[in-house]
């Protein structure tokens, strides 16, 4: 057997002074912080009034409504909660495909290889930040309030609130295009508008396709939380149902809503590798 060689450690700490003779704050900084975000969630846990048996007491009874849900049960009601789901699934994807539309030309404003001047450049950010700062469900509030309760309002509240992310995301994708297609257009002698034409969006095309077939699955369930405050589709009779204490038919809706998730989760995957393809798995 051979013997381990023997370390010098003189000669490491020499090689490697940063790593050996770390100065006292770079030591601590990482349990200062682990401390620091203790002391937070703690603080919060207090000031939230968390209580540990109201936690357990409310298990109980979340068994019991459970229990209550079992069988689920639509009643007499199976047509109209089929129409309030398809009324939520166009909310989705109208709202989505609005928001897609009016942001891919808003995004080209906001990347920089689009638009150099940081001047021009800052207010569209900035713009955009605002907007996808408001949450959806504050948007559908607002909505109701300027054209009344219905699903036109969940729609508006779904393409405002979308408008803000896409153009964020659109964005960063046409930022993450190869330039050397643009610079070959630009060679031929093509104008600004045939490098964005034909330089850049066949490359971003895909990419800002798959997030709009994932935002239309995230929107379905965001439909139905804008339905709860009255912007229509089939949060409304949810809301209605837990309201009156219908527990079966609550349960039967929280299944239609995950099988129609889950479907245009199929969907959606399917439309994916169709338009970008598969990819060949080493």
């Amino acid at each position: 057997m051979t013997r381990p060689q023997e370390v010098d450690t003189r000669e490491l700490r020499a090689r490697y002074p940063d790593v050996f003779d770390r100065p006292a704050s770079a030591r601590l900084a990482m349990p200062a912080m682990i401390v620091a975000a203790f002391a937070i969630l703690v603080y919060g846990l207090v000031d939230l009034d968390f209580s540990p048996s109201r936690f357990f007491a409310g298990l109980s009874q979340l068994g019991w409504i459970g229990l209550m849900m079992i069988p689920p049960d639509p009643g007499s009601s199976l047509p109209v909660y089929l129409k309030a789901l398809g009324e939520t699934l166009s909310i989705a994807l109208l709202g989505t495909t609005l928001a897609a539309l009016f942001a891919l030309p808003v995004s080209l404003l906001a990347a920089r290889n689009v638009i150099p001047s940081q001047i021009l450049r800052f207010p569209v950010r900035r713009f955009l930040d605002s907007i996808r700062g408001v949450d959806t469900l504050i948007w559908a509030l607002v909505w109701i309030n300027v054209v009344g309760l219905g699903p036109f309002a969940g729609v508006l509240a779904i393409a405002v609130s979308d408008f803000g992310a896409f153009g964020k995301l659109f964005s960063e994708a046409i930022e993450g295009a190869d330039q050397k297609q643009v610079e070959g257009v630009r060679a031929s002698g093509g104008s600004a508008l045939h490098e964005i034409r034909f330089g850049l969006l066949p490359q971003v095309l895909p990419v800002i396709a798959g997030q709009v077939l994932y935002f239309i699955e995230s929107n379905t369930r965001s439909a139905t939380i804008i339905g709860i405050v009255g912007a229509g589709g089939i949060g409304l009779q949810l809301a209605e149902q837990i309201r009156v204490l219908e527990w079966q038919r609550v349960s039967f809706l929280i299944l239609m809503i995950l099988v129609a998730v889950a479907a245009i989760d199929f969907i959606s995957s399917k439309l994916r590798f169709a338009i970008i393809g598969r990819r060949a798995v080493a």
